[in-house]
């Protein structure tokens, strides 16, 4: 009972709370119609994008450029967090490089992207994998280098092999500071395709938010920030249940 209160009545009433004060300020007109939509009229313009699947077109659209960019960065970031957590040496030589590229805010890149990779889903892309690439680098090296060095000996005095180590020790122990990494890098990435959409390409949700305020029609402009926003709390709740999904194979949960 405790458990539904707190996961699902409480977000609940929050919600409704916040709607209604969306409602009430909309009535005291302190902006035009047209400038500060109501509720329903925002409701009306989701319907209405949704029978012409104008809406669920975006939403997959950006869905795909994310699962790339975030895929690639994955892909690249977690090996090479354990290889630089492992080799100290190897990290001190990248390192500085690293803590420079890594506050350049992705956008700042946009120019370069664009003359590199013209106009397109790529650039997209690519300020997606920046966005995610940092986080999960950092982390996963920070990770490997705070394993306890005693899971180490006991690997070692009990014969395992460097292989046996890697994958049964130290991805492991690294694995929930790990996660972290990854579930930042959501939110940042997330953030950023949104904001390339708007620079460059001709569809995705930041295309319909930018497109909606140049006609005016801030209703469908509330309803593309609601499925930015929603889109990002089911890719970071399906990578919860990845996580737990896990920790079970190893027992951890």
């Amino acid at each position: 009972m405790k458990t539904a209160i707190r996961t699902i009545l409480l977000p609940a009433v929050t919600f409704l709370v916040v709607l209604a004060a969306w409602h009430g300020a909309s009535i005291l007109q302190l902006y035009p119609e047209h400038l500060f939509p109501s509720p329903l009229t925002v409701a009306k313009g989701a319907e209405e994008i949704f029978k012409t699947g104008e809406l669920w077109q975006n939403v997959w659209v950006s869905l795909l450029r994310f699962a790339a960019g975030y895929g690639a960065a994955a892909f690249l970031a977690l090996p090479l967090g354990l290889l630089f957590g492992r080799c100290l040496l190897l990290w001190s030589a990248v390192d500085p490089l690293i803590q420079v590229l890594r506050p350049v805010s992705p956008i700042a890149w946009f120019p370069l992207i664009s003359l590199w990779f013209g106009i397109g889903n790529l650039p997209a892309v690519v300020i997606i994998f920046l966005a995610a690439f940092y986080p999960i680098l950092l982390t996963t090296v920070a990770a490997v280098k705070n394993v306890p060095p005693v899971y180490l000996k006991v690997a070692k005095n009990l014969g395992a092999s460097r292989r046996k180590v890697l994958w049964d020790v130290i991805v492991p122990a690294a694995f929930p500071q790990i996660t972290v990494g990854l579930h930042i890098a959501i939110g940042a990435a997330w953030v950023f395709l949104v904001a390339g959409e708007m620079l460059g390409v001709r569809s995705g949700l930041g295309y319909l938010i930018i497109d909606s305020r140049n006609n005016l029609r801030t209703d469908l402009v509330i309803v593309g920030i609601i499925f930015i926003g929603v889109s990002g709390l089911v890719i970071d709740r399906l990578m919860g249940l990845a996580e737990r999904w896990v920790k079970r194979q190893w027992g951890a949960a």
